[in-house]
């Protein structure tokens, strides 16, 4: 949750007082550096959990500490849903920590012991806690639509070089573009930049043109289409850095209306008294 699910739980009415202060308690900027704290001690966990040697000296221990993490957060999400019950899953943060806890309750053996490994989530929660995180995370998804047509232009534009790879290096070079599918991997490779100028050096052996495809390839694919990318997401994460002091005066004004009810009922108590 944040300060604006808070806000919006005290604008409701009718809710418990008690409700209200345990939200304004998980809420604290104290309770969550130590969600944070046991998040960062859970991965160190996980993280020792995959070494032979740290399993065969610590490995009772550090099940016990993983169960203790464990139990942690299922208290933490615990206090949230008595806090603000059918709200809590009003968020998509929220419905992530929740499905990230509920895994770790996965049974360890039969069918279900592949899924157990998916528990190395919980590190992810770190997304949903820290403020800096989530606004990238938000950013990124909220530029997904607008990265659909970047990508769709990469698409085609991989498709078209392949197929032209494959008809004009294919029968030479069988490996890096003998098929389809073989020269959509190795230009995928080149867009990387990783190993393309020993690949274009060996195929300018017998290719001397070479370099009039791989050059404009890169300089298109790579410098261009790429770039599209970042502009996307820094525009987006430009245009959510705005939306904070929208909701700020939201928040306000319904602060300031709930308020004025307040004054204006105990008003009324006031006149039908006198």
């Amino acid at each position: 949750m944040s300060e604006q699910d808070f806000v919006r739980l005290r604008a409701k009415p009718g809710v418990a007082g008690w409700r209200l202060a345990l939200a304004r308690r998980v809420e604290s900027r104290r309770f969550q550096h130590f969600v944070v704290g046991v998040i960062l001690f859970n991965a160190a966990i996980l993280g020792l959990e995959t070494s032979a040697a740290a399993m065969e000296r610590f490995g009772l221990p550090l099940r016990i500490l993983d169960k203790i993490c464990l139990a942690i957060f299922l208290v933490e999400m615990a206090l949230r849903l008595l806090a603000y019950r059918l709200d809590f899953f009003r968020s998509g943060w929220n419905i992530f920590d929740f499905a990230v806890v509920g895994v770790a309750l996965i049974p360890g053996a039969g069918p279900w012991a592949v899924l157990r490994s998916l528990r190395v989530l919980r590190v992810l929660r770190l997304l949903t806690v820290i403020p800096s995180l989530r606004k990238v995370v938000a950013a990124f998804l909220h530029a997904i639509p607008g990265l659909g047509g970047v990508m769709l232009l990469m698409g085609i534009f991989l498709y078209t070089s392949a197929v032209l790879a494959t008809n004009l290096f294919g029968q030479q070079y069988p490996a890096w573009f003998g098929s389809l599918g073989g020269s959509l991997f190795s230009l995928f490779q080149i867009l990387t930049l990783e190993g393309w100028a020993d690949m274009a050096r060996t195929i300018m052996e017998t290719h001397s043109w070479a370099p009039f495809f791989f050059i404009p390839f890169i300089i298109i694919a790579t410098f261009t289409v790429l770039n599209l990318f970042i502009g996307i997401i820094v525009s987006t994460m430009q245009e959510l850095a705005m939306a904070p002091e929208k909701s700020d005066s939201t928040s306000g004004s319904l602060e300031l209306i709930r308020r004025i009810e307040e004054d204006l009922k105990a008003l009324r108590a006031q006149i039908k008294d006198d």
